[in-house]
């Protein structure tokens, strides 16, 4: 192949440096006179570079770079001295992001960087297009940032000659999506339409995309009202920002409206309806889809079970896990979201026995157990689990040591916990985060061991949180331990001033010490500056609903029919 291209290389005509010049050197040389139009050194380097990039084009409109690699043209251009321009480039890249080979991209891009060219608008406009084709976002960003001016790449490609097509126009509207930047987003869509542009379905579920991203549902919204090119994939894209903003009111009108729907449009509604915590609408949502053309498919039902778990809708929960065993999850890809959901929601010997049933035992399922479990307070069962993770080759990464270190103080497990803690780094190289450091603390101080634990705390490689500084003050208090408990809540008290919990807490341990001016005195503090702690929740779940009621909370539709019930059962129990 590679001497098949070398030969055709070298038979480049390469006196020819217009389209105009073979007729003309031809005429000339029959009627035997001098030729005017013999082209000089430098038509020459012209004249090759121009032919040489119109090969690279070829091929990347043919289609046929795999018979005809475009970088092997590239290349054998450069073994005869010839410098790419802007134009070689381009082509060079339009090519690779039809072949989809990133390796050879970021090989021109290197090219690119070495002959000068990366300032260009028009090189950076085909590096930008070929990452986000390949999904290489971080790269994309990375040469979106650098370009000088990127709301002018439309206009350096027209004046080149090089009339953006609908690819070109996605991949820069995109780019300012992956940039964050509204005022970017805003000028790229009125230059497309001044530019006369001819905008497809394609770039029109872009530019909604990218405003959403940009955090304007109100101009995502304005667009998809204004556009005339509303086809399924536009309607998907505007009910799928409306549910990522939370405005589930519009999602819901929406898809309603819509002439036409598909597999998404049910599963983005299905999703965004449990993940507000609304399961009886997803699951009739369900079943009416259930009952159409279309099945819902694995990743709607994992973001719905991921919800139930969250809300803790066990009743919800089941029932998804009943459909989904007819035919949905005969490869066990659902049984660590199902382990999960059955930890969060209570019942974790079903649990349990679905990890037992389950076909794959990989890092997942075996993270998913471990932390149910500990989250119930088998601390022991659950390193037993861990002992066969080890034994089955699969190595934990950081949520699965989170779940090792909670089951050891649950357990009380003192000893164990330090040496798997120590283990992280030693033995499976992960670096421990905060959540690892909390789950420490919080073994060190069940365990009455404080002062280890406010050396671990003031030794993290990170400031402590309110949660570790809370847990440790919380240990303070059940050992009474003043000196440290002071340290703690005035720690508290510097990351938030105006939660009561922390002044609460160390007035109950100067009660304790009998050091009563102390304690009423901070009680004092509270009451004049007005703190209150967080009313407590608790929530039940009634046929696929979740009803969440606050401490002195009258506003559930059903409270005076709820207060009639309790007194009636009240008067039973007396």
């Amino acid at each position: 192949m590679r001497a098949c291209i070398q030969q055709r290389f070298h038979q480049l005509p390469h006196t020819c440096f217009s389209f105009l010049q073979p007729p003309r050197i031809h005429a000339y040389t029959v009627a035997n006179v001098e030729n005017p139009y013999a082209p000089s050194r430098e038509d020459y380097a012209y004249a090759n570079v121009f032919l040489w990039s119109t090969m690279i084009r070829k091929q990347a409109e043919n289609g046929d770079i795999t018979r005809d690699p475009p970088l092997l043209y590239y290349i054998q251009g450069l073994r005869t001295g010839l410098r790419p321009n802007g134009q070689t480039f381009m082509y060079l890249l339009k090519a690779l992001v039809c072949g989809k080979n990133v390796n050879e991209g970021e090989e021109v891009h290197a090219s690119v960087v070495r002959t000068g060219l990366a300032s260009s608008e028009f090189v950076s406009g085909a590096l930008l297009g070929f990452y986000v084709a390949n999904g290489f976002i971080g790269q994309a960003r990375q040469v979106f940032d650098e370009m000088p001016q990127p709301g002018l790449l439309f206009r350096t490609m027209r004046r080149v000659g090089v009339m953006p097509d609908m690819v070109a126009v996605a991949t820069v509207v995109s780019a300012s999506g992956l940039l964050g930047d509204l005022g970017v987003a805003k000028t790229i869509h009125c230059f497309i339409e001044k530019s006369g542009v001819e905008v497809d379905a394609f770039v029109s579920s872009t530019l909604i995309n990218t405003y959403g991203e940009c955090g304007s549902l109100t101009d995502a919204y304005r667009f998809f009202q204004e556009t005339a090119m509303k086809n399924t994939v536009v309607w998907n894209t505007m009910i799928h920002q409306s549910l990522e903003h939370n405005n589930l009111d519009l999602g819901k009108q929406l898809f309603d409206s819509m002439p036409e729907r598909d597999v998404a449009s049910w599963n983005s509604m299905i999703r965004g309806l449990a993940n507000v915590g609304q399961y009886e609408e997803a699951l009739a949502l369900f079943h009416d889809m259930e009952i159409s053309v279309f099945r819902p498919y694995t990743l709607t039902l994992l973001s719905t079970l991921s919800a139930c778990a969250s809300h803790r809708a066990l009743e919800a929960g089941a029932w998804i896990h009943s459909y989904v065993n007819n035919d949905l999850n005969q490869d066990g890809s659902l049984d660590s979201s199902l382990i999960d959901m059955y930890s969060k929601c209570g019942d974790i010997a079903k649990a349990i026995q679905i990890f037992e049933e389950s076909p794959i035992r990989d890092l997942f399922t075996w993270t998913s157990i471990i932390c149910g479990l500990a989250m119930h307070g088998h601390g022991k069962k659950a390193l037993c689990y861990f002992s066969e993770m080890n034994e089955s080759q699969v190595s934990p990464d950081e949520v699965t040591m989170v779940g090792v270190l909670s089951a050891c103080a649950h357990a009380g497990l003192i000893e164990q916990g330090r040496r798997y803690f120590q283990s992280m780094e030693k033995v499976f190289g992960l670096v421990p985060k905060i959540e690892h450091y909390g789950c420490m603390v919080d073994l060190l101080g069940r365990m009455g061991c404080l002062k280890e634990a406010y050396d671990l705390i003031m030794g993290m490689p990170m400031e402590a949180n309110e949660i570790i500084w809370g847990s440790f003050l919380s240990a303070c208090r059940v050992y009474n331990n003043v000196e440290l408990g002071e340290v703690a809540a005035r720690r508290l008290l510097e990351l938030d001033p105006c939660d009561p919990w922390g002044r609460v807490m160390l007035s109950n341990i100067y009660a304790e010490e009998a050091k009563y001016d102390r304690s009423m005195g901070l009680r004092k503090e509270i009451k004049e500056k007005g703190l209150k702690k967080s009313p407590g929740c608790s929530s039940i779940e009634v046929n696929g609903s979740v009803h969440g009621f606050l401490v002195e909370d009258n506003s559930h539709p059903c409270y005076n029919e709820i207060n009639s019930t309790l007194e009636k059962i009240e008067k039973l129990m007396n």
